[in-house]
């Protein structure tokens, strides 16, 4: 016979339930994979609830992929790269600015303030863009390299406010986006010949197009921003996983006080994690600046590459390669709108496919949290049975005794 109660009772569906729960929380590549699955089934639905056509909006994303698409007309197949390249081309500001924000997340920081970065790389883009001599070759080097130092030194203000003050790098850095847009305006409008919405057109020397890109992919956007997006990608994860100051940075994310008892100083960490994730952020900026456009912008508002660059490092769970795939994900469901409001398909139900996609991933840490509490549940009670155990035979032991004590007087 068992000895407790609850060891008899088998059920097959539970087991099965907390293994499928063990999967999914220990697997964020599976999770990532899920959650993408569940938010397009979602949209499907919302799509067949307003009486339109979900296939209208696949043979659009199918379109961008590939560029095949059925002419309206004639109902044959054909193929326009022209769609491969604005989705690559849109891809490209989201996968950095992912970049940004999952190497901040890795030393435990939240840098919301990615959209400032990024605005502030625009801007030194385009000063040096209309400053420095135009020199080929070196004039793009000097535009890339300032706006990635704008974006670095935007980036180390919060990480040292954060480190030196403990002021929350949340509100610092929200209040950082702002500024820099507002700073943006004012300077870029001083730039001459800049009306209230652009900037005269660029030299020819700063400027990140690609005539064989244009050539293949029939004149679009797609541009040498490419390679250093490339170059980021790797950048991240060599600096990340293979070197002494990635360990420093993991280490400080994943426990400050520990890191800091092991000799690592965690003020300097944070302040580093921000300055290279500010980096990679003003990059976004020099490689939309520079190879989206022909002529400077002064901005009116949040491009908001930098607030989706949250949800691809959601989605990429922090990794380089993941941030990658997620970057290129949502940098299809972005250029695919027009293509999905041609077939009469709302826009705007890609925006909401990216958004269900990041509440669903950010369920994951509530899953964890509840299993969390239910092994903790389970640890109390087996503490209480072992506790209960002894007792009760100490008892039946004791009663034995006085029984023995009783016969013996009589």
């Amino acid at each position: 016979m068992p000895e407790n109660k609850n060891d008899s009772v088998y059920s097959p569906s539970g087991k099965f339930s907390s293994n499928i729960l063990d999967v999914f929380t220990k697997s964020n590549a599976l999770v990532s994979v899920a959650v993408v699955v569940l938010g397009f089934l979602i949209g499907t639905i919302i799509i067949i609830a307003v009486g339109r056509n979900p296939g209208g909006m696949y043979s659009a994303l199918l379109q961008n992929l590939t560029g095949f698409s059925v002419h309206p007309r004639t109902g044959d197949w054909v193929w326009n790269p022209r769609n491969i390249g604005e989705w690559i081309a849109s891809s490209l500001p989201l996968i950095l600015t992912g970049l940004s924000m999952g190497f901040a997340a890795r030393t435990g920081i939240f840098n919301i303030g990615a959209e400032g970065q990024y605005i502030v790389g625009i801007t030194a883009a385009q000063f040096v863009a209309f400053y420095f001599p135009p020199i080929p070759g070196l004039h793009i080097s000097m535009a890339v390299a300032a706006a990635v130092l704008a974006g670095a030194t935007w980036g180390g203000i919060v990480g040292y406010l954060k480190a030196r003050f403990k002021v929350s790098e949340v509100v610092a850095t929200i209040m950082m986006n702002f500024i820099a847009l507002y700073l943006s305006r004012y300077l870029t409008m001083l730039i001459p010949g800049s009306s209230t919405f652009r900037t005269p057109d660029y030299a020819e020397s700063v400027m990140l197009t690609n005539n064989f890109f244009i050539s293949i992919t029939n004149h679009s956007r797609l541009n040498n921003g490419l390679f250093l997006v490339i170059a980021a990608i790797i950048c991240y994860w060599l600096l990340m996983e293979k070197t002494r100051l990635g360990y420093s940075l993991r280490a400080t994310g994943l426990n400050k006080e520990a890191a800091r008892y092991g000799g690592i100083s965690v003020n300097a960490s944070m302040t580093t994690a921000m300055a290279v994730a500010g980096a990679f952020a003003g990059l976004a900026g020099a490689v939309v600046a520079l190879g989206s456009f022909s002529h400077g912008r002064v901005l009116s508002g949040f491009d908001g590459f930098g607030f989706d660059g949250i949800a691809v490092a959601l989605v990429g769970n922090s990794n380089a390669w993941g941030i990658a795939l997620a970057g290129l994900l949502f940098g299809m469901l972005r250029s695919a709108q027009p293509l999905m409001q041609s077939r009469q398909i709302p826009m705007e139900i890609s925006v909401i496919i990216m958004g269900t996609i990041v509440v669903l991933i950010s369920l994951r840490f509530g899953v964890k949290l509840l299993m969390e509490w239910q092994m903790k549940e389970k640890a109390r009670k087996g503490q209480s049975a072992i506790h209960v155990t002894p007792s009760a035979g100490a008892d039946t032991g004791a009663a034995g005794t006085q029984a023995g004590k009783g016969a013996e007087h009589d």
